[in-house]
């Protein structure tokens, strides 16, 4: 048998790659890459990029006719292939401090469960393209409840619903593997947008997408209630001059309301096909909360009275995922066990 030394000299990089951040991890340093998952292109030369990650960010809603700001994925999936794999080598290159080298890289995707077949090929080839040799893909929510430190390769059942910018999965695993899982297209930016469509509808104003995602860190909650008032800023729809609207807490709830209650029950799905010999645990074990969606107030109040389950919420929920793939890279056997079946 010929010993394979170059797999070993490879280095091994761990991406949670989401709809609206990537998150690059290397074994022996941890998270070395924080950025959001966007691009600034040119409109008027098709194919030139002239920023991605926070710079890109930083143009939305500012720019001029010429620029365009655009996220190479939608709902946890390639949209713009080219662009995703060019975004994807920028960030291995800026946590690496250099070039992608002739021997390339080990990379490990984490990659929601609704993703189908040909979504995941078309990912993996988009990480070839960004300099990768071996691309390994990772159910997402396996990768965050290792992240979030539960017992998952006990002989016990534990839970984790993972909320991310554009997909939810809810999972419950025991041995390593998953038992029992419900995934949906639906996260913080199918929140962000249901906000928008609010206030379009009732004020006749649109605001931005950075502008609805404050309103819904700063008074959104799962739970109806909450008198607090804050300003949001856009245009009006008609005659397009500058406006602001007062919105409450309760007024942002409702108009979050129904995606969270997509996600609870997204979760309850999850539940109901648990074997009883794990639901047994789950009601000890509670569920963990992970991704960004989990600091939403109150879902976990929300989530607990739906389920009759205790429920806790990461102390760093947006970085168990990649946390958790950098963990069970430690962990060979069981790593290549979860990997072989979605190796490309």
């Amino acid at each position: 048998m010929c010993f394979n030394f170059s797999k070993y000299l490879m280095r091994t990089v761990a991406v949670d790659l989401g709809t609206v951040n990537t998150l690059v991890a290397m074994k022996g340093r941890g998270i070395v890459l924080r950025e959001p998952s966007a691009a600034a292109v040119s409109v008027g030369n098709p194919g030139e990029t002239l920023a991605f990650g926070r710079e890109a960010v930083q143009l939305v809603g500012r720019t001029p006719g010429g620029i365009h700001v655009v996220y190479p994925l939608r709902d946890g999936v390639v949209a713009d292939y080219t662009l995703a794999a060019d975004m994807l080598r920028y960030f291995i290159e800026q946590a690496l401090g250099h070039r992608v080298g002739a021997m390339g890289i080990r990379l490990v995707l984490c990659l929601p469960l609704c993703v189908t077949g040909v979504e995941r090929r078309a990912l993996a080839e988009a990480a070839k393209e960004a300099g990768a040799r071996e691309v390994l893909l990772l159910d997402e929510p396996l990768a965050a409840a290792i992240g979030a430190g539960l017992p998952v390769f006990e002989p016990a059942g534990s839970m984790v619903v993972d909320i991310g910018g554009g997909t939810t999965d809810a999972a419950v695993i025991a041995f390593g593997g998953i038992a029992a899982c419900a995934s949906i297209r639906t996260g913080g930016t199918h929140i962000d947008a249901a906000l928008r469509e609010h206030v379009q509808k009732t004020h006749g104003v649109l605001i931005g997408e950075r502008m609805a995602e404050d309103a819904k860190l700063r008074l959104g909650s799962a739970l109806p209630g909450g008198a607090d008032q804050m300003e949001v800023r856009g245009r009006k729809l008609e005659g397009g001059l500058p406006a602001s609207v007062s919105l409450t807490g309760m007024e942002i709830s409702h108009a979050m309301a129904p995606e969270i209650r997509r996600i609870v029950e997204t979760a309850k799905e999850a539940l109901a096909q648990t074997p009883p010999e794990l639901a047994g645990d789950l009601y000890t074990n509670g569920i963990m909360l992970t991704g960004g969606g989990a600091k939403i107030r109150g879902l976990d109040k929300l989530l607990s009275h739906e389920t009759g389950m205790p429920v806790l919420v990461d102390e760093d929920p947006l970085d168990c995922v990649v946390l958790g793939a950098l963990s069970m890279l430690e962990r060979e056997e069981a790593f290549a066990s979860a990997a072989k079946t979605l190796e490309i």
